[in-house]
């Protein structure tokens, strides 16, 4: 791993939000979220403090009007609904609370006797793409006690569950939304039928130890490409972004890994063209890079923002000229345009490591950190 770190770069443009409904507000220290969860998070200790009632002063922003809704407890996923009407927060304490977008209004809280009863963090959400099979938001999201649920948002009903067999920290459809895999503790990946919720296959490495062909350790981050229901792509602790083809169900080996990426959160992106790779790693340097998805060769570094260093723990394409990222250590969200690679936007300050975002249709950016959900219109639309 190079120790050379990237260069700086500068914040220049403004942005605005029509977001103002909710209030901006910012609590005290952070804790670390993954309560029962082995986590990359050597440097921020658990804390079971209970955080202050108090409205402390808000973040440093530049670039940013941002809007804040305080959820009660320690954020670990956002994700907004298909239309970009609601956000939905997924909390250390298996809560999982939808927010309207227009008023900042709770509309929802998503528990039952299962998240109650074992209390561990939500860990991924994924809204499944609307279809003639269902009527309204319907909600997949995985426990880190190794739960995965769907749920029906406005009923607040849990319509399927079930229990893997390891703790489960993250998970994704396929753009059509027949299917669904999931990953977490251990080099495994589970494909799903969503009808049905069968098992159809497991992607694991061979027993050979000349072959690279999957995962050796914990996989976190999951994305399909767009369009294709047959391709996906993985990240994790083994410092490799693995590509895989649905219908084979092989490993698509060679020239098709990238090699590198330490991914610790839903870190792994494809652009809108499904010609390029983003990859954001939890490291001291060269934290975000862009990949060819064909080859696997890099095509960029991206510089880090002048305010300080920060190990990635989420990042988007947004737009064809547009890059998201959030992460710990110096605790920031910065709005990267592509074409200076430079810093159009920031949340600098923030009360903990930023451990996900997420962009609407409408362009509004989500962002979590500690008890706090930030909104923030952006520039363009993804």
């Amino acid at each position: 791993m190079s120790e050379k770190g990237p260069g700086d770069g500068n914040a220049k443009e403004s942005l605005t939000s029509s977001l103002s409904p909710f209030k901006t507000r910012t609590p005290g220290p952070c804790s670390l979220p993954h309560a029962g969860v082995a986590c990359p998070r050597p440097h921020q200790p658990p804390s079971s403090r209970k955080m202050s009632q108090a409205a402390p002063p808000s973040p440093a922003t530049f670039g940013f009007s941002t809007q804040c809704r305080d959820c009660a407890d320690q954020l670990l996923c956002c994700q907004f609904n298909n239309d970009g009407t609601r956000v939905a927060a997924g909390l250390r304490n298996g809560v999982i609370k939808i927010f309207a977008v227009s008023d900042g209004s709770l509309h929802h809280i998503l528990a039952d006797s299962d998240t109650g009863r074992l209390g561990l963090p939500t860990t991924s959400l994924r809204y499944m793409p609307r279809g003639p099979a269902h009527n309204g938001d319907v909600l997949l999201a995985t426990y880190s006690g190794g739960m995965v649920k769907l749920w029906h948002v406005s009923s607040r009903t849990c319509v399927r569950s079930m229990q893997e067999d390891r703790q489960s920290m993250i998970c994704s459809f396929n753009p059509s939304g027949s299917k669904f895999i999931t990953g977490g503790a251990g080099p495994g990946i589970y494909l799903y039928d969503t009808q049905t919720w069968d098992k159809l296959q497991i992607f694991q490495p061979s027993d050979s130890p000349t072959k690279m062909d999957g995962h050796t350790s914990r996989v976190y981050a999951l994305t399909f490409f767009p369009e294709n229901d047959e391709r996906f792509i993985s990240g994790g602790w083994d410092d490799t972004v693995q590509v895989m083809g649905v219908a084979s169900a092989t490993w698509e080996v060679g020239r098709r890994r990238i090699s590198g990426p330490h991914i610790c959160g839903d870190a792994v992106a494809i652009d809108k063209t499904g010609t390029q790779v983003l990859t954001g790693s939890w490291r001291r340097n060269n934290t975000l890079q862009i990949w060819e998805a064909e080859t696997g060769n890099k095509i960029m570094d991206i510089p880090e923002d002048f305010r300080g260093h920060s190990q990635i723990y989420t990042c988007h394409f947004l737009g064809l000229d547009h890059i998201v990222s959030g992460g710990s250590r110096n605790n920031l969200c910065r709005l990267i345009d592509r074409r200076i690679l430079m810093s159009t936007g920031v949340l600098n300050d923030l009360p903990g490591g930023v451990y996900s975002t997420h962009i609407s249709c409408r362009g509004v950016l989500a962002a979590a950190s500690h008890n706090n959900l930030y909104l923030a219109q952006t520039p363009t639309r993804p």
